[in-house]
C-alpha cells in the first residue's frame, strides 16, 4: 500500500459507524441502479436530445463512448484478472478497517480491487458526454465522482488509486474514440440507421443504455455462462 491511499482510507474510515442514518445513507447510494447508472443514462438521452445545432456532432460523441465504455470495462476486467491481485481495503487486515453500517462483511470477497471497473465505465461516459455538452458533462463528472466513485472508496470497496486507474482509462478510451477517424467509423452507421428507421434504432438504443443501467451485468452473465460451457466442452 502506498501513503496516498492509506492516508485517503483512515480520513474517511474515520467517519464510519459514528452515525447509521449517514452511513446507511451512502450504502443505499452505493446500492442504488437508479441513482448511480440511471443519472448516467439519463444524460445519455438528454444529451441525445439537446436541441440546438450540432445535432449530430453530439450524437457521434455518444455513439462512439457508449462502445468506448463497453472496451474500459473489458480492459478495466482483464487488467483485474491479470495483474497480481489486491485485496479490498474492507478485507485488508493491515488496516484495520472499521465497517461502515450496512456493509457485508464477505462483500466482493476474492474480486480484486485493482482497477475499479466502475471508475472505467462511468468516466468513459462523462468524458463523451463532456465532448458533446460541457454543461452535462461536468454535472457527468461531478457525479462519477462524488456518487459512484467516493462512495466506494468509504464504503472500504477500492483504494483511492483503484479508482484513479480506473478514471484515468476510461478518459483514455473516450479520448481515443474521440479521433476523427475512429469516432465516424462508429458513429456513422448509427445515425445513417436513425434516419432510415427511427424506430428499430430507438428500440436497439434503449436495449443498450438499459446495459449500461445494468452495469452489462446481463453480458456478463451471458459471457460467464459462455465461458464455462466452452471449459466443459474442451475437457477430456
Amino acid at each position: 500500500m502506498n501513503p496516498l491511499d492509506v492516508g485517503i482510507i483512515l480520513f474517511l474510515n474515520g467517519f464510519a459507524r459514528r452515525s447509521w442514518a449517514f452511513d446507511t445513507f451512502v450504502s443505499v447510494i452505493l446500492q442504488s441502479d437508479l441513482i448511480k447508472a440511471g443519472v448516467i443514462t439519463g444524460l445519455i438521452w438528454w444529451t441525445w436530445f439537446q436541441p440546438g445545432d450540432g445535432e449530430d456532432d453530439r450524437r457521434e460523441f455518444l455513439l462512439s463512448g457508449i462502445v468506448a465504455c463497453f472496451l474500459a470495462i473489458v480492459a478495466s476486467r482483464i487488467l483485474a484478472m491479470t495483474l497480481p491481485f489486491r485485496e479490498r481495503p474492507l478485507h485488508n487486515p493491515a488496516l484495520h478497517f472499521r465497517l461502515p453500517y450496512g456493509v457485508d462483511e464477505n462483500a466482493l470477497l476474492g474480486w480484486s480491487s485493482f482497477p475499479s471497473d466502475h471508475a472505467a465505465l462511468f468516466f468513459t461516459l462523462a468524458t463523451s458526454i463532456f465532448f458533446a455538452s460541457r454543461r452535462l458533462g461536468i454535472l457527468a463528472f461531478f457525479h462519477a465522482f462524488f456518487v459512484v466513485c467516493l462512495t466506494r472508496i468509504y464504503m472500504g470497496f477500492h483504494y483511492p488509486t483503484d479508482i484513479l486507474v480506473g478514471a484515468l482509462l476510461g478518459i483514455g478510451f473516450a479520448y481515443l474514440f474521440k479521433m476523427t477517424a475512429i469516432k465516424k467509423t462508429i458513429a456513422n452507421p448509427g445515425l445513417r440507421w436513425v434516419h432510415v428507421h427511427p424506430s428499430s434504432f430507438y428500440t436497439s438504443f434503449f436495449l443498450v443504455t438499459l446495459q449500461i443501467y445494468m452495469m452489462f451485468e446481463p453480458l456478463r452473465y451471458l459471457a460467464r455462462f459462455a465461458f464455462a460451457t466452452a471449459k466443459t466442452g474442451l475437457r477430456p
